[in-house]
């Protein structure tokens, strides 16, 4: 397997290197001016000095290169851990990055630990009484959860927990370090996280539980005399995460690339709404970084599913 896996990132890297060229190139065709942007509109320039301006943060950015010459030293940067400097926020992209990241870590781990739980629970029980009472109940309740924008599951829980009950705080983030105030902060975007990737992912575990219930060598653990519990969890349920597989390496790689509606309806200052900030404000350091990471998690998923199948189901084997 390790040879496998050291061949499949020797492969990543020219993909990786496509992509960023591709990213760079994307970046450049956005309209507006970057630089047009930073110069302050208070009407005490003169026409003269905002040129001089202008030409000044041209160099200082590097905007005053031909394109090759930028990409080529914005590539060496980033590989070396630079990715230049926030247009906007007059900081390295780099540390003004790292709270963000981290907040959305934080965000993430908890919607994701709670939606993998609720939906095991959630399918098993679903796939080993289908068509009964919790069957047609969840089953519609999924439904609804899986079509609800995450809009409108966030705006309900605004209005419901913040404004009617006044129980948590309706946006924004904790002005301490204590757990308390961080956990008062998080319940709100967590549920409004945890209803649509509960819905979908138990869904998956239930089609898995009814396939492989079906399967012929659960009917003869069954005629053998095992208890129905040992057939579900040591015979059936293995089995049935080979395709639950898939939703969960996305939904845990999904930790470090955000959720920028949900962090854009809390004002949660996390990655994924540093994002969509970058691109109003057209921070394109910010932009790329973000940009180059969520493409490389996309790369690095693929190689966990892969291994993750082989883990899961012996009759997979990786070939190097």
């Amino acid at each position: 397997m390790f040879h496998y896996i050291v061949k499949r990132v020797v492969t990543l890297i020219p993909i990786a290197f496509i992509i960023s060229i591709l990213l760079f190139a994307f970046s450049k065709t956005m309209p507006g001016d970057p630089i047009q942007a930073m110069i302050p509109r208070t009407g005490r320039m003169s026409k003269a000095q905002e040129e001089e301006l202008y030409t000044t943060l041209q160099k200082r950015y590097g905007y005053d290169k031909s394109l090759p010459e930028q990409y080529f030293i914005w590539l060496g940067r980033s590989l070396r851990g630079d990715f230049g400097e926030s247009t906007t926020k007059k900081r390295p992209v780099k540390d003004y990055l790292r709270e963000p990241l981290r907040n959305t870590i934080y965000l993430n781990i908890g919607a994701t630990i709670i939606s993998f739980v609720l939906s095991i629970l959630i399918g098993i029980r679903s796939a080993t009484h289908r068509g009964g009472l919790f069957d047609r109940i969840f089953q519609t309740i999924t439904l609804i959860g899986m079509s609800i924008p995450v809009l409108f599951v966030g705006l309900v829980c605004i209005y419901l927990f913040s404004f009617k009950m006044d129980w948590f705080p309706a946006n924004g983030m904790p002005s301490t370090h204590k757990f308390s105030e961080w956990v008062s902060y998080l319940v709100l975007p967590t549920i409004t996280l945890t209803v649509g990737s509960t819905a979908g992912l138990s869904r998956y575990v239930r089609n898995s539980m009814l396939d492989a219930l079906n399967q012929d060598y659960i009917r003869t653990a069954k005629s053998k005399g095992l208890r129905e519990k040992t057939v579900i969890y040591s015979h059936a349920f293995r089995n049935a995460l080979i395709p639950v597989v898939t939703a969960l390496t996305w939904s845990i790689l999904g930790m470090f690339s955000g959720s920028a509606i949900t962090e854009r309806i809390f004002a949660y200052r996390g990655i994924g709404n540093e994002l969509i900030s970058a691109v109003i404000a057209q921070d394109y350091n910010i932009i790329l970084a973000l940009s180059m990471f969520y493409n490389l998690l996309a790369l690095l998923g693929n190689l966990i599913l892969d291994v993750a199948y082989a883990l899961v189901d012996p009759r997979v084997k990786l070939e190097a």
